[in-house]
């Protein structure tokens, strides 16, 4: 079985003179799942502040056991493509995937940051309530899926591509963005079915027929224009190599999708 190691640990004088290790390395090469979120606890209970996992393959729930009463934060390069569940209830840590993603990335995160530089599976962002995650390329069906927010927290969702189906159903809060880049069409259907709350900015255009009979469809204003200055501005930011120019994109026409009434299927109860 692959054992997790520290490669060129990096050191650091603590007030009291001892040593404490910053960064490590572990190895995930044909490593089970627990074995590897179990090792990953252990570093940043530890102290280690930046962790690289090499060799990633399908390997679920990662950063998904990091809650910590102290409010350690740790943040986890991903060199491979994780498994299910990636930063599933994640408590402020950040994770950087450098390749593709699975299903279900930030099921129910709490806060922190998730940058995947490829694309990423079905119900990303299932039930998210806070922080941010940014997908360089497209997305699969349900994304967005009762994604809402909780107190002051606003979940925000990033996009480079495009999105299949059921893009924002029953959302009831927080921001999602997509930008079509490269040209994408946005072909997916039944966009926002059941929304109740949140917002989702499209660059280009999509057809009436493709938008749930809940959402309401216009163009936008200046306060939404500053919204979509701003995350488009963080995903250039975590995505150099695109090479992308904020003026060439925010040129283009934006359309916004939000929803028509907050309790869409109010006349089916009794209350």
């Amino acid at each position: 079985m692959a054992r997790a190691h520290l490669a060129d640990p990096h050191m650091k004088k603590t007030a009291k003179g001892e040593e404490r290790i910053e960064t490590a390395e572990i190895d995930a090469t044909n490593m089970e799942t627990k074995e590897l979120n179990d090792r990953l606890r252990d570093l940043m209970l530890s102290g280690v502040q930046k962790i690289a996992l090499r060799n990633v393959c399908g390997q679920r729930y990662i950063g998904t056991r990091l809650y910590n009463q102290e409010r350690r934060k740790v943040e986890i390069e991903i060199f491979g493509t994780p498994g299910n569940d990636l930063a599933a209830f994640l408590f402020g840590h950040k994770i950087i995937v450098h390749g593709n993603a699975q299903d279900g990335v930030g099921n129910t995160m709490d806060d922190g940051e998730v940058v995947i530089e490829g694309r990423a599976g079905d119900v990303l962002g299932f039930s998210m309530r806070g922080g941010k995650i940014f997908v360089r390329e497209s997305v699969g069906y349900r994304t967005a899926l009762h994604m809402k927010e909780y107190e002051d927290k606003r979940p925000v969702l990033v996009i480079g591509g495009t999105s299949q189906d059921f893009l924002g159903e029953y959302m009831a809060g927080g921001i999602v963005i997509l930008l079509g880049l490269g040209g994408k069409s946005h072909k997916g259907n039944f966009l926002g079915t059941g929304m109740h709350g949140g917002v989702i900015y499209l660059r280009g255009r999509v057809d009436k027929s493709q938008v749930g009979s809940q959402v309401e469809i216009s163009s936008l204003d200046g306060a939404d224009r500053e919204i979509v200055d701003h995350y488009v501005s963080e995903f250039i930011e975590r995505f150099p190599e695109l090479g992308l120019n904020k003026e060439e994109i925010l040129k283009d026409e934006f359309m916004r999708l939000s929803p028509r009434s907050k309790r869409p299927y109010g006349k089916l109860y009794a209350y």
